[in-house]
């Protein structure tokens, strides 16, 4: 069969862009024909992708997305027939991979009334009707029953169409016989002491995960714990805001920037503790990937994997409304009782008893029965 993957942007380090890779991949040793439409792409191109460069241009990044709706579906009509899978919400979708919250809810809950006047407003409310709304036959992969339901609160009717997907961390992420050679190899490159405690945070996007409230928390630790943390942030984004606010913090000193890494196994084998405190975030892949590899987690309930976290017990969640002293506090508890409490183990449990790492197969199994459904 031929299968058209649609992504606005493809780069190696992101959630999203990860899930479309292995999902795509998954189709490809399956003989299939694949077509990727992207906006760019970095990275090496694997043999059995065709990546179609979408060549358009626009001073905003709606009026892109409008111009690149329109070059695909023009494109896609004038070539052989094929089943089409998007990773962004657009019109002419046969399949959509849910990365992302309902737009409504996000705009309901965390925008003012004048938001719903904007342009922008406009584009993604119509595009995320495309998928969502009635009347609509879009087939919908869903991460998480959060999703789910903020889904079918804006969208009613569309319950029918919608797919729960488990987890897919990588199986590397467990612990296995090499962590304490990782670890001790990942201190020593980062100059880490034996005594030093680091806290690690993963996730392109520094404003959307919650960058502001860890290094607010890290700020807010009582001089003895505060000079004794390293904070390895590992993530594709400007780090201009970041740099600026640990300094009037005056934690400079204590932050360590990576941008981006092929390598998380070692980070989460180094560290002591992974801190994502995201604004919203539909799954977070990089809280499994902590817990399965015996790394303590704090974060917050609106990630959609944060139940993982409570069922497990491999850490603390903040609850909603959000509050920054609740995480502080709940950070500093979490620095002294790290080595009494048992969120390790039991994150170890978790990851040996329960199915995380099924997510692209199951896909690439819905995308098999849908296409041959129609074709």
């Amino acid at each position: 069969m031929k299968i058209s993957f649609l992504i606005y942007s493809y780069f190696p380090y992101g959630g999203q862009q990860r899930d479309f890779f292995r999902i795509a991949e998954k189709c490809a040793q399956r003989g299939n024909q694949i077509d990727v439409y992207t906006l760019s792409w970095q990275g090496e191109v694997p043999k059995n992708f065709n990546v179609i460069i979408v060549p358009i241009n626009a001073l905003t990044n709606v009026g892109r997305y409008r111009k690149y709706t329109s070059w695909v579906t023009d494109h896609l009509r004038q070539t052989e027939p094929s089943f089409v899978v998007g990773f962004n919400k657009m019109p002419g979708l046969d399949l959509y991979f849910a990365a992302d919250p309902c737009f409504l809810e996000k705009a309901d809950k965390q925008r003012g009334f004048y938001y719903n006047l904007t342009p922008r407003f406009g584009h993604f409310a119509k595009y995320e009707k495309e998928v969502f709304g009635k009347n609509q036959t879009t087939q919908i992969m869903i991460l998480t029953e959060q999703q789910r339901e903020g889904f079918e609160k804006y969208y009613p009717g569309c319950a029918s169409r919608m797919h729960l997907l488990p987890p897919g961390i990588d199986s590397d992420r467990r612990l296995d016989d090499t962590f304490k050679e990782r670890r001790f190899e990942f201190r020593k490159k980062l100059s880490v002491t034996d005594d030093q405690f680091v806290i690690l945070q993963i996730g392109s996007g520094f404003k959307v995960k919650g960058v502001d409230r860890s290094l607010k928390a890290i700020a807010s630790l009582p001089l003895e714990l505060r000079r004794t943390i390293k904070f390895v942030l590992v993530g594709k984004d400007n780090p201009k805001q970041v740099l600026k606010l640990a300094r009037n913090l005056g934690i400079l000193d204590r932050l360590m920037i990576v941008s981006g890494s092929d390598d998380i196994p070692s980070f989460l084998a180094g560290s002591d503790l992974m801190l994502h405190p995201a604004y919203r975030e539909s799954a977070g892949h990089v809280l499994l990937e902590a817990a399965v590899s015996g790394l303590p987690v704090l974060t917050t309930s609106t990630c959609g994997y944060a139940f993982h976290v409570e069922k497990a017990g491999s850490g603390l969640v903040c609850s909603e409304p959000f509050l920054q002293n609740d995480l502080n506090q709940k950070l500093g508890s979490m620095i002294r009782n790290i080595d009494n409490a048992n969120w390790s183990g039991n994150g170890l449990n978790y990851g040996r008893n329960c199915d995380l790492y099924s997510l692209h197969l199951e896909a690439a199994n819905l995308i098999d029965k849908f296409a041959r459904n129609m074709s």
